[in-house]
């Protein structure tokens, strides 16, 4: 290494540190004026890189040292005398973009054999993080959605509404929420004077999703709120009115949409991974034991197993495909004297129509073992995903004939919490005013084709929906990949 390089990578390694004198003297002794060194020095704290600067993207600086460059025969010698080997503490090369939301990327390692690392995460400041009031603190409150915020890049929880003074104060002080911002439902509007709320999350039973989603218009802020949207369709075009009048998002937490899962099935749908889909087999159910809880009271949820869990069955193929159905059949049952079941149903099988022939048939079932999949079968294979409606653990599988050969695959993706996706895609809706992939119409949508499973189940026939053309009709922009 000539007397140049070797002082310029030196003081490229030391920028920001102390170079100590002996070490610059002795270099700058051979030969080397000192205003080089003064003039590289400042370059580099001015934002210049080292190594292959002139390849990086404009405005985006490499900097750090490679490994062949890193001086690894030093030693460090602890206080008590103990001697080990070490090298300099450098940084590796990266290239570092200005932008806060642009990933830094970092020297590659990996060969195209292994699967590749996607971006290194981007978290917004605190101080640039959309704000959430969160309304309601029961089950999905307290065990998914105000813990997911620790994975969030763009939103935080900045308030709490509840009718439980208890919760709110235990609530707030677990996730560093000031007294002054917990609500009671009396004083949901005073959200309207509290600065750091940008969004409302409403986490209540469906009757008063209506409710809680129109007073939260009038305070200006934009709205999150838990599907099934209502319990009605009626409600949701309410809903959707009031919104659009007050100038706000309304978005609805499908968050199967924003899952690496069940979004990896889509593209294989759509892309026609293996020729055209046939039909949909889809099933999500689980066992009730509490005939007290909301969930049983019509008067509360609307319904039963359909709107709370069935729902996955109906938005998910209607994803998937990306179309909508043209026809609907159903068929209700709940067990005799059961008390869980005095006022919802228990059981409902569905199947829809879809344009091209595709049939779904679809069961979810409030009184059995949790089980949560589907299969889309097409003309040269299948794709099967287990725990597809769960918060976790979903595993896709597909097969297909290569030759002589049954090829099952298993794909195995990075998981992501889907909470935590679905909230930071609001956010960044609501930083560039966009609307959400997942807007009050597909809400809206859902609860029509409900409506008319139900008319089936009642009627005992096949009941017809107006036809929609066009593929994702009622969905907004695709959302970034969290």
């Amino acid at each position: 290494m000539s007397i140049t390089n070797e002082l310029l990578n030196t003081v490229l390694r030391h920028a920001g540190q102390e170079v100590s004198r002996k070490e610059f003297l002795s270099l700058a002794g051979r030969g080397l004026a000192v205003g080089v060194a003064a003039t590289t020095l400042a370059s580099c704290n001015s934002g210049g890189g080292s190594g292959s600067a002139a390849e990086a993207k404009p405005g985006t600086p490499t900097t750090g040292t490679p490994a062949a460059e890193v001086d690894a025969s030093t030693t460090y010698t602890a206080p008590g005398g103990q001697t080990v080997p070490s090298s300099e503490a450098v940084s590796p090369p990266a290239k570092v973009p200005a932008g806060v939301d642009q990933p830094i990327e970092l020297e590659a390692w990996k060969s195209d054999v292994d699967p590749q690392s996607g971006p290194v995460p981007t978290p917004l400041p605190p101080e640039q993080r959309v704000g959430y009031a969160i309304v309601g603190l029961g089950h999905l409150s307290l065990e998914e959605i105000l813990p997911a915020f620790g994975e969030c890049k763009k939103s935080k929880p900045v308030a709490l509404v509840s009718g439980s003074p208890e919760k709110l104060k235990k609530v707030a002080a677990q996730y560093g929420i000031t007294p002054e911002s917990c609500y009671s439902y009396q004083d949901y509007e005073k959200l309207k004077d509290n600065p750091e709320v940008k969004a409302i999350y409403i986490v209540l039973p469906n009757s008063l999703h209506a409710e809680y989603v129109i007073r939260g218009a009038s305070t200006g802020k934009h709205i999150l709120c838990e599907k099934p949207m209502a319990t009605s369709a009626r409600e949701c075009e309410l809903m959707i009115d009031a919104c659009k009048k007050a100038g706000v998002k309304l978005m609805i937490a499908y968050r199967i949409q924003y899952e690496p899962y069940n979004r990896q099935v889509r593209d294989m749908v759509r892309n026609s991974k293996f020729g055209k889909p046939k039909y949909i087999e889809a099933q999500n159910s689980q066992s009730s034991a509490n005939p007290e809880h909301w969930r049983h009271k019509k008067a509360l949820a609307g319904g039963g197993a359909l709107p709370d869990i069935g729902l996955y069955c109906l938005n998910t193929s209607r994803f998937v495909l990306g179309t909508e159905p043209t026809e609907v059949f159903a068929y209700t049952y709940s067990s005799p004297g059961n008390p869980l079941f005095k006022e919802i149903e228990e059981m409902m099988s569905f199947q829809l129509r879809f344009p091209e022939g595709v049939v779904v048939n679809c069961v979810t079932d409030y009184n059995t073992h949790d089980s949560r999949f589907y299969r889309v079968s097409a003309e040269r294979g299948w794709i099967h995903v287990d725990n597809a409606y769960a918060y976790t653990g979903q595993k896709l599988q597909t097969s297909h004939a290569e030759g002589p050969a049954k090829m099952q695959n298993q794909i195995t993706l990075s998981e992501k919490n889907q909470f935590a996706a679905e909230m930071d895609h609001f956010s960044e809706c609501i930083l560039k005013n966009q609307p959400p992939h997942t807007p009050g119409e597909e809400g809206l949508q859902d609860h029509r084709i409900m409506e008319a499973l139900y008319q089936s189940a009642r009627e005992g026939r096949p009941v017809k929906l107006p036809a929609v053309q066009g593929t994702d009709v009622f969905r907004g922009p695709e959302p970034k990949q969290a």
